[in-house]
């Protein structure tokens, strides 16, 4: 590589950084907006159940769906010390 040319590919690879750190810190905020809304709505689904009668109940009160029902999904969000700043 020409040494002249380094100053300009540094450059370009520090804006190249700057526009994949901005898309991954807009693509975890839709994920965690995305997570939210997904638990308000399950949320939301296992109420409409519950009135709707479709949840068994245990001979003691207790709901035995709480125990058949599908586990939430909780995806790995990593964060590093550059998304903070």
């Amino acid at each position: 590589m020409d040494p002249k040319h380094t100053g300009d590919m540094l450059r370009h690879l520090e804006k190249q950084n700057e526009l994949l750190m901005d898309a991954y810190r807009s693509m975890s905020h839709e994920l965690h907006k995305l997570q939210v809304e997904e638990e308000m709505l399950m949320r939301t689904f296992y109420k409409l159940m519950e009135t709707q009668g479709l949840t068994k109940k245990k001979q003691d009160g207790t709901d035995a769906s709480k125990e058949s029902e599908p586990p939430q999904s909780k995806a790995l969000v990593t964060t590093d010390d550059v998304e903070k700043q």
